[in-house]
């Protein structure tokens, strides 16, 4: 094959290349393989990476090719988001805690990447346990932006977001409790699905909060968003949470030039009000001056409850995330403290001072307050009334509406440092996006322009649950009609 050209390659056009063996998996490789060589350790989005064992997956899967097999990401290069296991590769949630820990097994995700013919490419870094807005939090350090590598990529999957906008690979996996696969795909303009809760199986995803947490997909296409959810997805018995739906068909929905005419769009008002950046507020009002100019109908609406969305969130979230890390005490695995004569009760308390960093100590004591003795009823319990007045709220607008728009984030990419002494501004990164987590909804953001500077904004999309084909379809009639999928930075 010809020698591919930077930001030239989609995972489906590799796929039927590899396929069609015009090109094999290991010249696929190779290229992605020099990318990550010269950016990689810049922008410090890989946390394992192995070069050798890329090259040997490559191999294998060109055998099978050759054999007979149809695989849907014959070759495709995929970053996984360092919280999703893989079977003897590293997997460490950004945490020192974890620090060399290799488990035993691959994720339901894996799997489906495995047997479709995909290549594990690397492991990204992330905030530690998935708990941050801008990758500061990880224990290896800031995930830098490549549009501006002073700039944060958001998070928690930050690296997953700055690999793929990088082009160290066409596909990542991300994880998103309250935004963290959409928001960071916004701050560096490339495209990313959080499925309905329960439509891809959270079987070997580290939880953060069970409730919430949702692995999905980021490309830099929504074409490529719809071909690695359809093997992602679908019932895993292992998952008590796994919805019974068989797979999704997404790819073979989205049909060029297919029109979106009478598709009734309702922009959320409150998710326009202050904290928005200018540049932000402007892209968005052009993006849905586009889908009006498509034939979609657009009206105004309002959703009164998501004024609890914040603080409901915060509390749900750290209550399980306390629940979820107690596991993480020295014992089984992961960092233990070593000391002559330590009683069991010391070496739990220093193993886990230790190997946790303060924002994961933060919203551990956040949450076991919250669920303590006198304090239950007063704010977890009240949390998840709000939780399902928000998720009525959304009921009573899908009543009326197809889809719902919004901004990803309210801003463009911030400087790293720049929120991190203070929670509160850092926690109103995910405004945007926290509520479609707390009513279980499919949300998808996409690149709809840039500021000044040339940081990236998206817009979200969030559609009723299970009905990523009418979001995915919304997503890529703008995408068609808009080049700003295109932009890359100058890397």
């Amino acid at each position: 094959m010809a020698s591919p050209q930077p930001f030239a390659l989609t995972a489906s056009a590799i796929a039927a290349q590899v396929r069609a063996q015009d090109a094999s998996a290991v010249e696929i490789c190779e290229f992605y393989v020099k990318r990550t060589a010269a950016h990689a350790q810049t922008l410090n989005t890989h946390l394992f990476f192995d070069a050798d064992d890329v090259k040997a997956q490559a191999r294998a899967i060109d055998q099978r090719v050759r054999s007979g097999e149809t695989l849907p990401l014959a070759g495709v290069p995929v970053v996984v988001k360092d919280n999703i296991s893989t079977k003897g590769v590293p997997t460490t949630c950004g945490s020192k805690i974890l620090a060399g820990f290799r488990p035993p097994y691959d994720a339901h995700v894996v799997e489906r990447l495995r047997a479709a013919g995909a290549v594990i490419f690397a492991k990204a870094n992330c905030d530690e346990f998935a708990m941050g807005s801008s990758n500061e939090n990880s224990a290896y350090g800031v995930v830098k932006n490549p549009w501006n590598i002073n700039c944060v990529p958001g998070g928690s999957s930050g690296g997953s977001a700055a690999a793929v906008a990088a082009d160290l690979a066409p596909i990542a996996l991300g994880s998103d409790t309250g935004g963290s696969i959409r928001q960071p795909a916004a701050l560096c303009g490339v495209a990313g699905l959080k499925p309905t809760y329960g439509r891809v199986s959270r079987y070997g995803l580290v939880a953060y909060g069970s409730s919430l947490d949702q692995i999905g997909p980021m490309a830099r296409t929504v074409q490529d968003i719809a071909l690695v959810t359809d093997v992602i997805s679908g019932h895993d018995g292992r998952d008590s949470t796994s919805s019974k739906l068989a797979a999704t068909e997404l790819a073979s929905a989205l049909k060029p030039g297919e029109s979106v005419r009478g598709l009734k769009i309702g922009l959320v008002r409150e998710f326009f009000g202050e904290g928005m950046d200018q540049a932000t507020r402007a892209a968005v009002t052009a993006a849905i001056e586009t889908y009006k100019s498509l034939g979609a109908v657009v009206e105004e609406l309002s959703l009164p409850a998501l004024k609890y969305s914040i603080a409901a969130y915060y509390i749900l979230a750290t209550a399980e995330a306390s629940a979820n890390l107690a596991r993480f005490d020295g014992v089984r695995y992961g960092h233990r403290h070593q000391e002559p004569g330590m009683s069991l009760k010391s070496m739990y308390r220093k193993s886990r001072s230790a190997g946790f960093g303060r924002e994961v100590k933060q919203r551990i004591m956040l949450g076991t307050f919250a669920l303590s003795s006198g304090y239950y009823d007063a704010y977890y319990a009240k949390a998840n009334r709000a939780r399902q007045t928000i998720a009525n709220d959304f009921a009573r607008a899908f009543q009326q509406v197809d889809l719902l728009v919004s901004p990803t984030s309210p801003t463009v990419a911030f400087k790293i440092g720049e929120k991190s002494q203070d929670p509160l501004a850092m926690y109103l990164a995910d405004i945007c996006t926290i509520a479609a987590n707390l009513a279980g909804l499919p949300g998808i953001s996409i690149p709809c322009g840039a500021d000044p500077q040339g940081l990236p904004i998206g817009l979200q999309l969030m559609a009723p649950q299970f009905a990523e084909e009418k979001l995915l379809k919304g997503a890529y009639a703008y995408e068609q009609a808009s080049q700003w999928h295109q932009r890359h930075p100058s890397l």
